[in-house]
């Protein structure tokens, strides 16, 4: 795989059940790049290693006063040369070569999993640490992937050095061969403090971007209120804390690397001085000395990459964590289903949408209504209703506790007699589409904004229309430079923050609109309009959904008024089923819900009309 070639056709399927196991997982992907990469490698830093030979043969041609061996000694030294340089370039351009397809890979499979989950993510994972696996993380892994060949090299090179003097200068490379793998392994007992200093560190800076984050968001609130110094005073502290941590995770990382200076000087210095003893006494060459102490000097530099494979494994290992827990989550996170003897059928169309968990029923082609007194739970069951299964519990979001076991043995949703989480992924969404509350809007043109998979049947301007997004397509073109006629060319700025909440609600609705799913779940879709829009959207939505299943979930009158069936959901089951105007006068749980009324109106609206006067009596008598 070549940078040119990215992105992947298919990133795989990754072992996301450690972050070790992730990282094996993402070598095994890339065996051709780490061959290529080991292979350069060993040409760069075996040419390294052979030039201290080369360089003792052409001292021993000067004191021997050969010249023809000398001129073969220089010729050797060229083609060394040739070997360090080609090697080390394509070294570099092969171990970049992995890393960046490491990352790229990384990236497609968080993309892919994002797209697979969608707005359920983020209620099992923190929004930040998605971003902060995206980035920051995707590089630490990518970085370990790409150091490992070169490491391998590095082996490669020392045990060549160290086996070379051995048969070159039996009596110095004895004395080497025992000294390196001791200077390798130095450090090897310290790396485990000091990985967890990294990690304490890691985790200090998350929270305190958490907590950055959080006041600029609520800045113009704590400036209300007065409260901005007291957040600031806070984030100073955690900032104190993160550089604390950093100091003492580079005091750590600072003894290693003192250390793999320190014990190959005071292994060139023994060699030096063992040396100098073996020549006076005639045992050894003088180009046997210098070949000694130019290999010793030289394994300093293939010496530095067990440090850098040691930092590298140390902060990959907690990213490739991270990384991993994302992959693992699944559409029913956190319940294990078996998967079906045989391959389960697309649902047959004009079936009805069915909740087994709530009861609540949608009937086919019909326009259905439902009311919860928790808007939490109004967004959870949406999410549910399209196959994302989820505890009814947000803190829960590993399913340990009961609401997370519970949630493990609620079914699936039904689409026509057929489970929504069994079907293919992009046949579920095909089907069912749900738009939250909080809809996104990308930036780009409004003609961009529809280009979305649709049925067909429905065209941008009848939706525009059912969503009374009229007055938005003239601000849109008041806002368009000159040039823009069309509407439609004109550009949206990033998350339509250029427009109204209202306006980029009603534009998210008639993208929604557009696309003419078998089955549409709306929640709250008129939460940012005014009384009046809001009735024009209710007609536009009933009349172009007409025959199709459509569930809105909302409390507001003017949209329950026009929906064909109403259910109330109340303490997480349907508890009533009828029209808008049955159920406000039969049901006080619904009409306490819709009309915002208290427990002492609930309490009158019950009464008889003797009751209703004895009451009113009681009331004025008291005040």
């Amino acid at each position: 795989m070549q940078i040119s070639d990215l992105p992947y056709p298919d990133p795989g399927v990754p072992d996301a059940r450690s972050g070790p196991r992730f990282l094996l997982w993402l070598g095994r992907g890339q065996l051709g790049g780490q061959l290529k990469s080991l292979c350069w490698g060993m040409l760069h830093f075996g040419g390294v290693a052979g030039l201290p030979y080369a360089v003792g043969l052409g001292v021993d041609a000067v004191v021997d006063r050969e010249p023809n061996r000398l001129l073969l000694v220089g010729g050797l030294l060229v083609l060394i040369g040739v070997a360090i340089s080609v090697g080390d370039a394509m070294l570099h351009r092969t171990a970049v070569t992995n890393w960046i397809t490491a990352a790229a890979r990384v990236q497609q499979l968080l993309a892919r999993k994002t797209a697979e989950l969608g707005s359920a993510l983020t209620r099992r994972v923190a929004a930040g640490e998605v971003v902060a696996v995206s980035t920051g993380d995707v590089e630490k892994i990518g970085w370990f992937v790409e150091a490992v060949s070169r490491f391998l090299a590095a082996v490669f090179a020392i045990v060549l050095v160290c086996v070379g003097l051995v048969f070159y200068a039996p009596d110095l490379g004895v004395v080497v061969a025992v000294g390196v793998p001791v200077i390798a392994l130095a450090a090897l007992p310290l790396l485990p403090r000091a990985t967890r200093r990294a990690d304490v560190q890691r985790e200090k800076a998350g929270r305190a971007t958490e907590l950055a984050s959080d006041t600029v968001a609520g800045l113009r609130v704590l400036r209300g209120i007065g409260g901005e110094e007291l957040f600031l005073g806070r984030y100073r502290e955690a900032s104190q804390e993160v550089r604390k941590a950093a100091v003492r995770s580079a005091r750590m990382w600072a003894l290693i690397s003192a250390i793999q200076v320190a014990l190959p000087g005071l292994l060139l210095i023994t060699v030096v001085w063992y040396g100098a003893s073996l020549a006076l006494d005639g045992r050894i060459a003088v180009g046997e000395l210098v070949a000694a102490f130019s290999a010793v000097a030289t394994l300093l530099y293939p010496l530095r990459h067990f440090e850098e494979i040691a930092m590298a494994y140390s902060f990959s290992r907690p990213s490739a964590q991270r990384a991993a827990r994302v992959l693992s989550l699944t559409r029913t996170d956190p319940a294990e289903r078996s998967a079906p003897a045989e391959p389960v059928g697309e649902p047959a169309a004009g079936g009805d949408l069915y909740d087994p968990r709530t009861g609540l029923l949608a009937p086919a082609g019909r326009f259905t209504a439902v009311v919860c007194g928790d808007p939490d739970l109004a967004g959870r069951l949406a999410e549910r209703l399209g196959g994302h299964p989820m505890d009814e519990q947000g803190g829960d979001r590993d399913g340990d506790g009961a609401a997370g076991r519970e949630a493990q043995d609620a079914p699936s949703v039904l689409l026509g007699g057929v489970a929504l989480d069994e079907l293919e992924l992009d046949t579920a969404r095909r089907l069912v589409l749900v738009q939250d509350k909080d809809p996104v809007l990308l930036s780009g043109t409004l003609r961009e904004l529809f280009e979305v998979p649709a049925s067909g049947s429905v065209d941008s301007a009848a939706a525009l229309a059912a969503a009374q997004c009229g007055d938005v397509l003239d601000a849109l073109l008041q806002s368009a430079p000159d040039g823009v006629d069309d509407p439609m060319d004109a550009r949206i700025t990033e998350r339509g923050r250029s427009l109204s909440g209202g306006q980029r609600q009603r534009l998210a609705l008639a993208r929604s609109l557009v696309t003419d799913p078998e089955v549409l779940v709306l929640d709250e879709p008129t939460s940012a309009v005014d009384s009046h829009t809001e009735a024009r959207i209710a007609d536009g939505i009933a009349a172009l959904r007409a025959g199709r299943t459509t569930v809105v979930l909302a409390s507001s009158p003017l949209l329950l008024d026009r929906a064909d069936r109403v259910v109330l959901i109340d303490e997480g089951t349907v508890a009533a089923v009828g029209t808008h105007r049955e159920l406000l006068h039969r049901e006080p749980r619904y009409r306490a819900v819709v009309t915002r009324e208290t427990d002492e109106e609930q309490r009158l609206a019950g009464l008889g009309m003797t009751e209703l006067e004895e009451a009113l009596t009681e009331i004025e008598e008291s005040a």
